[in-house]
């Protein structure tokens, strides 16, 4: 927890970058608890609280909640605090219906748009989902695929994709980590990410909408296998 005690040293003036780099900190912190179920859905939870959980201050805390809030992992009520969402299979078929069209935006304008830097990422990304794939490790898949998500929407350039696409990545990513153990095809699933990240690296539009789709189709069938059977 040295990290941790050096962010509450920090200066209590700081400037408007150091600011932001803190409160992404603290939003990278939170989000990975929240979708890996360290703190799970439904917890009642209070800034004081995740400060000590995270060792970070009060006004990065904040932030976070709030883009948190923003990406409806957090819900914010009356009378009773900040308390972490609930899962919900029908929600998340909505989700996957509205991540289909954006997300093949998105991987055809990364694909056109990346730079030589960003491409070189990709392919790196890439590489190293399909080995966590393999070695079964969901804590390196989990991140790369955050990486792959952040670097997409970063190369594609377009801001209005960009906004719709960071409310609905974390919500999908926690589905996700809830439910592979007992449905989900990790090598399989690393494959069609990785197909997507090397089309882009390679620069074929076409190829990576087609990739997002087959990712997709993955996706909608891995999230109707969670429902109960009837």
């Amino acid at each position: 927890m040295r990290a941790a005690a050096k962010t509450r040293q920090e200066p209590a003036i700081e400037t408007p970058g150091e600011v932001e780099s803190l409160a992404d900190r603290a939003y990278r912190a939170l989000e990975e608890q929240i979708v890996t179920l360290r703190i799970p859905p439904g917890a009642v939870v209070s800034e004081a609280a995740l400060c000590r959980r995270t060792g970070f201050g009060r006004t990065p805390i904040r932030e976070a909640i709030q883009r948190l809030a923003r990406e409806r992992l957090i819900l914010v009520l009356p009378r009773r605090g900040l308390v972490v969402s609930d899962i919900s299979i029908e929600t998340q078929l909505r989700l996957v219906e509205t991540r289909r069209e954006v997300e093949r935006l998105v991987a055809r304008c990364a694909a056109r748009r990346a730079s030589l830097d960003e491409r070189t990422r990709f392919a790196a990304i890439g590489d190293g989902m399909e080995a966590a794939g393999r070695e079964n490790d969901d804590t390196t898949f989990m991140r790369l695929d955050r990486e792959f998500n952040l670097l997409s929407l970063k190369a594609a350039r377009n801001e209005f994709a960009a906004g719709a696409m960071a409310l609905m990545h974390g919500l999908s990513r926690r589905f996700w980590y809830i439910h592979y153990k007992q449905v989900a095809d990790m090598p399989r699933a690393a494959r069609l990410h990785a197909a997507i990240a090397r089309a882009i690296a390679a620069g074929e539009p076409e190829i990576a909408a087609a990739a997002s789709d087959a990712l997709m189709d993955y996706i909608e069938e891995f999230t109707r296998a969670t429902l109960p059977e009837r």
